[in-house]
């Protein structure tokens, strides 16, 4: 599978959405730096006194657009979790009126995406910014896993759905998921834009995953309507 090949486009998104979306910040209330501190330092003392480099999982958004220096990726596979859409997003990539839908890693089966060591002495403020864009939206639980790669298992921290958020969607189906997709959009772009791009940097990293396959296909079958 190549980006190539791909049924959903830039064009068809800009298309099907193209006008912008202004900003409703009453939509997701997202915490501060200081609500998230106390979180974070939970996460860094449970981490394994074994791990002096931090690493981070990537099986979305962080995949594409890191916001992180990065020291080295692997590609690697987690086991126990799979990537699925399951989160709603009201706010970014959705609006109340139009809420899109964003990727979480869900219990069982395991999920390929990207192990990234990051820069950085203080593991506070190294993990900070990666921290408050995932954790801001209490959608998810921060979560340390074993990654296996082929230059050896690493720890890293990853983002597991938060079950209690009245943002988990449950298990949808596909065609319910690509409906929320199609539709939604916010002040950041579309989701299916979200989608596009996640879909072509697993092409590009040789990462084939059916579930993101056969979505951009749905989707792109409801944007040409």
């Amino acid at each position: 599978m190549t980006s190539r090949s791909l049924a959903l486009t830039a064009e068809l998104i800009a298309r099907a959405h193209p006008d912008p979306v202004a900003d409703d910040e009453t939509a997701l209330q997202v915490m501060t730096d200081t609500e998230l501190a106390p979180g974070l330092a939970q996460a860094l003392a449970a981490r394994s006194a074994a791990s002096e480099s931090l690493w981070v999982f990537a099986y979305g958004s962080l995949m594409w657009n890191p916001e992180f220096a990065v020291a080295e990726q692997r590609i690697g596979r987690v086991h126990g979790w799979h990537r699925r859409f399951c989160l709603l997003q009201r706010r970014f990539r959705g609006s109340p009126r139009k809420p899109g839908v964003v990727l979480a890693l869900e219990r069982g089966g395991s999920c390929r995406g990207v192990a990234f060591r990051l820069d950085g002495r203080d593991p506070h403020a190294t993990l900070m910014p990666v921290w408050r864009r995932e954790m801001k939206g209490r959608g998810y639980e921060g979560r340390w896993v074993v990654v296996a790669t082929d230059e050896g298992p690493v720890t890293a921290l990853t983002f597991v759905v938060n079950r209690a958020s009245d943002r988990f969607t449950g298990r949808l189906d596909e065609a319910a998921i690509a409906d929320i997709i199609a539709t939604g959009c916010g002040h950041l772009g579309p989701s299916a834009e979200y989608l596009f791009h996640t879909v072509v940097a697993c092409a590009g990293l040789g990462i084939r995953d059916p579930h993101l396959w056969r979505l951009q296909a749905l989707v792109a079958d409801r944007l040409r309507g």
